[in-house]
């Protein structure tokens, strides 16, 4: 039968979802510091053995070592102890020395390169082998020392401490590793509440936030209200992991697509560029790795299902899927998309396209406040400048729009005419 202080620790474990280990390491931390509290002297290298079956309510199961590591003998200055002691004083008892240079927060301090023996975890050779006859240099001592029949009271609060402190950070530990293996994942998530431009996202055992980049402008996040969101980055901070996810990623275009779609998720149709606008319009480049699949068909589905459903996740934001192609000539006709273009010429070494268009396309290749151009040159990574057939530049993806109004009578996207299109066949039939 298990110990009362055995099942404590593993319930624990259990509650905290914790490796059991990791609380037996962390109560072993706390005894030694609650015997370096009391009993220990700054040169002894603590560690604490406990078995939790042999605990008797007072110290049975408790062994205490004092491990160094065995070093040749070296000579040292009368003094050595001396400077030793005042480099590894606590910060508040050295000398103030206003020569020092300011030591940067985020490295850990080290020894200075003088200090080549620490009595608290070496001992000399000579000194080992009055302890152990045939001890070696790079060998570990251990000394038992002796246990008191009890710890004080402020030892005991020490432990408690400890204890604590240490069972959070293996908490946030297993947390960490936990959401690190599940970066770039679409997760169904709910918000808690906002703080100033922050929004604080529940997912569970953590806490996720929504920097100001990662949000969409025109959405409103109440608490409570249930959105998909793609979990940006998880990195360790002095305050625990932090988790960031994002609704303007295009990432969060890709993972979409992967759960709606199942071309996609089977690896039939391939995602080869997002480009994104988040909030307003986004363009994606598919190809077909079997001959007899439509990749766009694929994509948008029967009356345009599968890609209202992810216009829908997205808040309305347009979505225009475009086919992908080795040849860049028709790869940017096709990011252009809905606009009929004319001509494409390369410049090669301008990494430039120009693109003719007829005067009544232009409205559409170039897209509200140039927008349509913008997204092509992104998705494409080619710079394009829209000219009227047998005219002047009018737009580029650099600058924008030049001189020409938008029209508002044309499709909105590429899908939408699509869907448009096969809406209008079968109400005919």
């Amino acid at each position: 039968m298990a110990s009362p202080i055995s099942s404590a620790m593993k319930q624990i474990a259990d509650e905290k979802n914790i490796p059991f280990e990791a609380v037996l390491e962390t109560v072993e931390n706390a005894l030694a510091a609650a015997y370096r509290k009391d009993f220990g002297n700054k040169n002894q290298n603590l560690r604490v053995e406990f078995d939790p079956e042999k605990y008797d309510g007072m110290t049975g199961g408790i062994r205490v070592f004092d491990v160094k590591s065995v070093v040749e003998d070296m000579l040292l200055d009368e003094d050595y102890f001396a400077r030793l002691e005042i480099a590894t004083a606590p910060k508040k008892d050295r000398p103030f020395d206003r020569s020092a240079p300011r030591p940067d927060p985020n490295v850990a301090e080290v020894l200075p390169d003088e200090f080549k023996f620490n009595p608290k975890t070496m001992i000399m050779m000579s000194d080992a082998r009055d302890l152990k006859p045939d001890a070696r240099v790079g060998e570990e001592i251990r000394v038992e020392l002796g246990v008191p029949a009890s710890f004080g009271r402020m030892a005991a609060q020490t432990a408690k401490q400890v204890i604590l402190q240490k069972i959070r950070e293996a908490e946030r530990g297993v947390i960490f590793s936990d959401f690190k293996g599940r970066e770039g994942e679409l997760m169904n998530v709910t918000v808690q509440r906002r703080e100033g431009r922050l929004v604080l996202i529940d997912l569970g055992r953590a806490t996720g936030i929504m920097l100001p980049e990662d949000q969409v402008e025109s959405e409103r996040y109440f608490p409570g209200t249930r959105i998909k969101a793609l979990l940006r980055s998880v990195e360790m901070t002095t305050r625990g992991p932090e988790i960031r996810l994002s609704r303007t990623s295009p990432q969060l275009v890709s993972a979409l697509f992967i759960q709606e779609i199942p071309e996609i998720g089977n690896g039939t149709v391939d995602i080869k560029a997002i480009a994104r606008e988040a909030g307003s319009r986004a363009k994606v480049a598919v190809s077909s790795n079997d001959d007899a699949v439509d990749p766009i068909g694929s994509c948008i589905g029967q009356r345009g299902t599968r890609i209202q459903s992810v216009i829908r996740e997205l808040g309305g934001e347009k979505v225009d899927v475009v086919l992908w192609n080795e040849d860049a000539l028709e790869y940017i006709k096709a990011a252009l998309s809905p606009a009929k273009v004319l001509d494409v010429q390369l410049r090669d070494e301008e990494h430039l396209a120009v693109v003719s268009v007829p005067a009544d396309q232009l409205s559409l290749a170039i897209g509200k406040g140039g927008q349509n151009v913008r997204l092509a040159a992104k998705l494409t990574g080619w710079k394009i400048t829209v000219v009227e057939q047998g005219g002047k530049p009018v737009a580029d993806s650099e600058r924008g729009e030049l001189d020409v109004p938008v029209r508002d009578d044309q499709p909105e996207s590429a899908a939408d005419a699509e869907i448009k299109a096969e809406q209008g066949s079968d109400s005919k039939e």
